[in-house]
């Protein structure tokens, strides 16, 4: 057996001029500075490795210096493939400057990379990054005038248009673990996050590469626990025992046992956030959230809606994703980001995005830099400025609901709240909705001509993705239409029918909205008076799924079931939200209510378009009594019947 145990500077000196190198890690969890720090002490030391390929899928890195900012010199890169750029600033500056060839393609597609270059396949094929700048009709992925050479084709089969992502055999691995013994076998058990940390070893060991992983501490051979080890012994061929400053757990935390899941956080654990527009942003975006679902918050703004959604003790109902393979409990933020506490699980990150490219995300929250009146969004590119996509083109293409989250304005926007109302003190100087994006990262087009639902939440606005383009529909108590929205807007939106936004949103008490959404207050909703009138208040109501429709029939069945004759029922619309997927199946229970129960029935919204919606798609085959208060409701009710 042959002791794998070697310096940092051995390991760098396993890299060759030329070489395709790989490098875990997801922010600052399982990065392997050790080795970085050692690569790059060789190159200024020695000026060699030089013209390296970097290949990477999520951004690895602090923003300034730490991560594969070490990486950062003109001379040891010649290309560069990667997800998420924002923090490698360094790297960065070579792609923009044209000094290094560089790529940007969805995180997920150069995770799924990973393990197709170790399946022995050429390439990557898969729907994600249509109609975004990866798709080679746009920009190919590519970044700057010096990348010329095509990694992205656009291909049909199967009578689908698809992206195909050319592969490439990859010579050294830079992975992290835990513990390891000398014989090369590693687990990961102080670890946030697993990665692709396996893929990526198999794609280097069937690439005739070099595997070298960083550890905290040494074991005796085969005493570490099989079911632990995820990177056997067959696949690692250096280990290096990193320093402790080398080998934190995140960017910001040296070590908590509850990001591990040795712990788990105790209940109130998450400081609640303050109310500024961050948190309203956070609170709107709440009112979406789908009870029995799967969801993805994105780094930045959306980040927020874990907190609110831990405030208002909806966590449990639930399930909170971020794309590095988190499973449940609640996703930490800034720095810390991808671990999370109280996770029911960790999976590899390829094959979360298994799960999210086919369809598993009920909802997706992310981040929203810029917007077009098409429904474009960029977060990706602004100018000299490299964010990369990371895995928002993944997310954002795939997820049935999306949930675009973000100020209205940028750079200096201040706010204050007075007796519920949003004032705007001093507007931002940055404009968010644009005429044109200055990069596809989502495509509007796309996602409307595949008829899936799209929100653009702001503090003072909310817009929805329709047909023709960006629609706006509710409006923040105290702000003016003129003033403070389309007054700085790039282009004038369609205007819906404006609601107001929920004023919970904008009071500093809890918003009460795990009542709302898993309608716990049905009983209050719906009451049998003594004269045999029913009424049915469904105000404000967020009617999503079959079991929100479920829970409506089972209340009147309960009330008026055994009844010797039939109710007179009075329904109120007014605020209510019917998810157009569950449109038919609400109508349908809704005649079938009628039939056996109603001996007369009236309805009312304050909303013209809800009550076209009522009497033109929901309920045209029902009894059409559509009204716009209650007191013309009663009225048809008493003379009408």
């Amino acid at each position: 057996m042959v002791d794998k145990v070697i310096t940092p500077k051995a390991a760098a000196a396993l890299v060759n001029s030329g070489d395709v190198v790989t490098t875990s890690g997801f922010v600052g969890i399982g990065v392997p500075d050790e080795l970085l720090l050692a690569l790059e002490q060789r190159f200024l030391d020695d000026g060699a490795p030089r013209d390296l390929t970097l290949l990477f899928a999520a951004g690895q890195g602090d923003g300034r210096d730490r991560g594969l900012n070490r990486l950062g010199h003109e001379g040891l890169l010649k290309r560069v493939i990667g997800g998420h750029w924002g923090l490698i600033p360094k790297v960065a500056r070579l792609a923009v400057e044209n000094r290094v060839e560089a790529y940007n393609l969805p995180q997920g597609v150069i995770s799924h990379m990973f393990r197709d270059i170790a399946a022995g396949k050429p390439g990557t094929l898969t729907h994600v990054g249509l109609g975004t700048f990866v798709d080679p009709e746009l920009e190919g992925g590519q970044i700057n005038a010096t990348t010329t050479e095509a990694l992205v084709e656009r291909i049909r089969i199967a009578g689908r248009e698809l992206l195909f992502y050319h592969g490439l055999p990859i010579d050294v691995a830079f992975l992290r673990g835990t513990t390891a013994d000398s014989l090369g076998n590693v687990t990961l058990e102080r670890e946030a996050l697993t990665i692709d940390s396996l893929s990526q070893a198999m794609a280097v060991r069937n690439s005739g590469g070099v595997v070298i992983v960083q550890v905290e501490c040494l074991a005796e051979d085969n005493s570490l626990d099989p079911r632990k080890v995820v990177l056997p012994s067959a696949l690692v061929d250096a280990v290096v025992v990193a320093r402790p400053e080398n080998h934190v757990q995140t960017y910001a935390t040296d070590y908590s046992p509850q990001f591990a899941g040795q712990l788990r956080a105790p209940a109130g654990a998450v400081e609640p956030m303050p109310l500024d527009a961050r948190k309203i942003i956070a609170r709107r975006c709440a009112f979406e959230l789908p009870i029995g679902g799967v969801v993805n918050l994105g780094i930045g703004m959306p980040e927020g809606v874990a907190a609110v959604a831990g405030e208002e003790d909806l966590l449990r109902y639930v399930t909170l994703t971020a794309e590095p393979g988190v499973i449940g409990g609640q996703p930490a933020s800034g720095l810390d980001f991808g671990a999370a506490v109280n996770t029911d699980a960790i999976i590899p990150q390829n094959t979360q995005f298994d799960f999210y490219d086919g369809g598993g995300l009920d909802l997706a929250v992310l981040g929203m830099a810029e917007a077009d009146a098409a429904g474009n969004v960029n977060v990706s590119r602004f100018g000299p400025r490299l964010a990369g996509a990371g895995g928002f083109i993944n997310i954002s293409q795939n997820a049935h609901k999306v949930v675009f989250a973000g100020t209205f304005t940028a750079s200096g926007l201040q706010i204050a709240l007075e007796d519920g109302k949003l004032a705007i003190l001093q507007e931002g100087k940055a404009r968010k909705f644009r005429g044109d994006v200055g990069q596809i990262t989502f495509s509007g087009r796309q996602a409307s001509d595949g008829h899936r639902t799209v929100f653009y939440v702001t503090e003072r606005c909310v817009f929805e993705l329709r047909k023709g383009g960006l629609t706006l529909i509710e409006i923040a108590p105290g702000i003016d239409l003129e003033r403070d929205i389309l007054a700085h807007m790039a282009f004038c939106p369609e205007i819906g029918e404006l609601v107001q936004m929920d004023e919970r949103i904008f009071a500093p008490d809890p918003m009460k909205l795990r009542e709302d959404l898993l309608h716990l207050d049905m009983p209050q909703r719906i009451v049998l008076e003594a004269d045999n009138r029913l009424f049915i208040n469904l105000g404000k109501l967020r009617i999503k799924w079959p079991a929100d429709v479920q829970a409506i029939r089972d209340r009147v069945t309960e009330l008026c079931e055994g009844l010797l004759q039939q109710v007179d029922t009075i329904v109120s619309y007014d605020g209510t939200v019917i998810d157009e997927d569950i449109e038919s199946e609400y109508a349908e229970m809704v005649r079938a209510l009628e039939e056996k129960y109603y001996r007369s029935v009236t309805r009312y919204s304050s909303s013209a378009f809800m009550r076209m919606k009522l009497g033109e798609k929901l309920l045209r085959d029902a009894k059409p009594h559509i009204f716009q208060n209650q007191d013309q409701a009663k009225k048809h009710l008493k003379t009408g019947r």
